[in-house]
């Protein structure tokens, strides 16, 4: 009986996340840019600047700071308070071509170069994700082609 608990002890350690894939958390950059940091203090030494809009993958949080992934991999932290949930993605290929409907084949919307960032419209549909422009144009793009997602 003692080795069936741990047993099920141990299995229910391993569910808990040290082998189980998890969804990924992503959020935006507020209204405002923010500092990016190497630790979560603003004693930290500062990395870069996150633009407003900026999507981020939140990997984990310390008290009111969390530590993020950025499009090209890089970890950083920045205040809890400095991101909100509204959705953003970034081109993550040279040319991403937006389109009217779900589909290749439907006409071309606009396209948008490389680092060129884009409202999340509505979730993902299947390999497409609807998208709005800066502009205010909306349409279709393949979740290939862009990261935060």
């Amino acid at each position: 009986m003692k080795a069936g608990r741990q047993l099920l002890l141990g299995a229910m350690l391993l569910a808990s996340g040290l082998g189980l894939a998890r969804a990924a958390d992503f959020r935006s950059v507020g209204t405002a840019p923010v500092v990016l940091h190497d630790a979560p203090s603003d004693k930290g030494r500062k990395l870069a600047i996150a633009p407003r809009g900026m999507p981020v993958e939140v990997v984990l949080t310390y008290g009111e700071w969390i530590k993020v992934r950025d499009a090209s991999g890089e970890l950083s932290w920045l205040p809890a308070k400095a991101v909100v949930n509204k959705r953003n993605v970034v081109v993550n290929v040279g040319t991403a071509r937006v389109h009217a409907a779900a589909d290749e084949g439907s006409p071309l919307v606009f396209s948008a170069e490389r680092n060129v960032l884009l409202e999340i419209v509505e979730p993902r549909n299947a390999a497409w994700i609807r998208v709005r422009h800066a502009d205010g144009q909306t349409g279709y793009v393949k979740a290939s082609e862009v990261w935060g997602e």
